[in-house]
């Protein structure tokens, strides 16, 4: 097992680089991160992939000779990667955030700055917080492919997850989502939602909406403060769902959204459960992190101080 606080020194620190996260962003600062390491004399492995296959069979290989260290530098995705592969496992990872969308990292108090994320790896002070398993109707039969760390949903933004990895693919951050979810609203009705709660006293919601969530994090989406009071550790998701809007409400929402990532409507739920079920009538996707994992319904749940992380 790794000690708590200190990096297992025995073994190279494993760094494993998307070049493309945050349009391309990650590959131009591969040579600053190694500058930072060499100048604190701080031994690391660092590994740039091509595809997801590289990734993971990287990480396999390294956990199979004994590193127990692992570094994403990259976005929320490349960290999503690498957690799939050492959840469970008697390992440590880190953050190296270089992607457009950094939520979970910003939740850690990790901002996108190379010297700060550098001097948080070789300080090893690390701490256990919580992932997410989602298990859909048609999503992924292996347990940990439902794995995210930062937030989920469906509605309007998983309909915007499609042309973020589109047209909007290279837009920084924050203004790629919002940019994604101005597209898909053009032809977005609403979801008619029943949440429930398992192993809670929380009574069951229903209601049209114009997007359920179920989040770990304070934000996503780059930055938007969707469930402000959402904590890493608390062993609790932070479910919120925003009644269907006018188009022009919605549109009002979004200077503000943009600016600062605040979200300021009354036509907003939210509750606090460990557990939680959302069923839609008709087809309707839910996505963790940015990805799609699979249509509702969708149970969602906290796994509880699963994963030990490198922390300021």
């Amino acid at each position: 097992m790794v000690p708590q606080g200190a990096v297992e020194r025995l073994a190279p620190v494993t760094i494993s680089v998307n070049p493309s996260a945050g349009r391309g962003g990650a590959g131009r600062k591969i040579a600053e991160v190694r500058r930072e390491f060499a100048q604190r004399k701080f031994l690391v492995d660092l590994v740039e992939t091509a595809s997801v296959q590289e990734f993971r069979a990287n990480l396999q290989a390294r956990i199979a000779s004994g590193c127990r260290t692992f570094i994403a530098m990259g976005g929320d995705g490349t960290l999503q990667l690498l957690v799939r592969e050492v959840i469970g496992r008697e390992l440590q990872v880190g953050v190296i955030p270089a992607g457009g969308g950094n939520d979970f990292a910003a939740a850690l108090g990790i901002q996108k700055n190379v010297s700060q994320a550098v001097d948080v790896i070789v300080a090893g002070k690390s701490r256990s917080v919580d992932v997410v398993q989602a298990r859909t109707a048609s999503g992924h039969d292996q347990l940990y492919l439902g794995l995210y760390l930062g937030g989920g949903g469906l509605g309007l933004d998983a309909e915007a997850v499609r042309h973020a990895s589109g047209k909007f693919l290279r837009w920084p951050g924050r203004l790629r989502y919002v940019a994604s979810a101005i597209a898909a609203l053009g032809g977005f009705s609403g979801v008619e939602v029943e949440a429930d709660f398992p192993e809670s006293d929380l009574p069951r919601l229903k209601k049209r909406v114009l997007l359920a969530a179920a989040l770990n994090t304070p934000t996503y989406g780059g930055g938007l403060r969707l469930a402000p009071d959402a904590r890493l550790d608390d062993g609790l998701l932070e479910i919120v769902m925003i009644e269907m809007l006018r188009k022009r409400e919605v549109l009002a929402l979004l200077p503000r959204l943009l600016s600062t990532g605040e979200l300021r409507t009354k036509k907003v739920t939210r509750v606090r459960a460990a557990k939680a079920r959302f069923t839609t009538q008709g087809e309707s996707w839910f996505h963790g992190d940015g990805e799609l994992l699979g249509q509702a319904p969708v149970e969602i749940e906290v796994m509880r101080s699963a994963l030990r992380v490198l922390t300021p």
